[in-house]
């Protein structure tokens, strides 16, 4: 089992590694799923080489419940893949799964199972209006299968403002909803936005609000602004910058080792 131990100790960047519908869902093309799984290592080892400290396994299947809930099929499927990263990678590569939009039991199940030392958690407090509908966090039922199955040592970040969470309802500012996640169990937050001044706002309000907090920044990162946003925050979900024609395409290893560069340069200033 990975232990994510330099978790807001040292800036992580994470690599997002998009899969293609998986099996036991509405999208998946029969027969695709060992095209999905090499493609996957192979991203997982460009990001490996390349030196970051890690990737998030992430579901890109279209269509989403909006329960806390996987089919057997697709579960077995992402367990499948993250067995294969974490075969093909080095103990202190950390390796978090999400199955999308919040299957977050059967993330922590993979993650325990498979080796994995994270989730990202799309709702863990708060409802989040998407274009699947209406997400509802469970933090209790939640929290009561990670202890069920022990999976104290899978640490989850939770999504409290970005792109895939928008606190749904009364206006509730950022840092409170940081600190309820904290409050309920999670190990560190993820928050972002288009704007970067609006980003590092959001960074600083957490910053005062819950101290020792670790933030990881939710995409919208590049080689550009990577240094401004990571002087402040502590590691960063990078996809599309880090692919050879935008989304979805193939990690580049050279994209990868020139983000890493610019992090680490950061590392022991201010």
């Amino acid at each position: 089992m990975r232990d994510f131990a330099t978790l807001g100790k040292r800036k992580a960047v994470l690599g997002m590694i998009h899969l293609q519908p998986l099996p036991g869902t509405v999208f998946y093309a029969d027969g695709s799923f060992n095209q999905t799984l090499e493609t996957a290592v192979e991203s997982a080892q460009a990001l490996y080489h390349g030196g970051a400290d890690g990737c998030l396994v992430q579901t890109v299947d279209r269509i989403y419940s909006v329960k806390d809930e996987s089919d057997p099929a697709r579960t077995t499927a992402m367990g499948l893949i993250v067995h294969a990263i974490v075969q093909a990678t080095g103990a202190d590569f950390q390796v978090g799964v999400q199955l999308m939009r919040n299957a977050l039991k059967a993330s922590l199940a993979v993650a325990k199972v498979a080796g994995g030392s994270f989730i990202r958690a799309g709702a863990l407090v708060g409802t989040t209006l998407t274009a699947h509908g209406m997400v509802e966090a469970n933090p209790l039922e939640v929290m009561e299968y990670r202890k069920k199955i022990n999976a104290w040592d899978v640490k989850v970040i939770a999504e409290v403002d970005s792109m895939q969470f928008k606190w749904f309802g009364e206006p509730k500012p950022t840092a409170e909803v940081a600190r309820g996640a904290k409050y309920v169990g999670a190990d560190a937050v993820s928050l972002g936005a288009p704007d970067e001044n609006k980003t590092l706002e959001m960074i600083d309000s957490v910053r005062k609000a819950v101290p020792g907090l670790p933030i990881i920044l939710a995409g919208y990162t590049n080689h550009d602004n990577a240094a401004r946003l990571l002087a402040a925050a502590d590691g960063a979900f990078v996809g599309t910058c880090l692919e050879r024609g935008g989304w979805g395409g193939q990690i580049d290893v050279e994209r990868v080792k020139t983000y890493v560069d610019i992090v680490r340069g950061l590392e022991g200033k201010g």
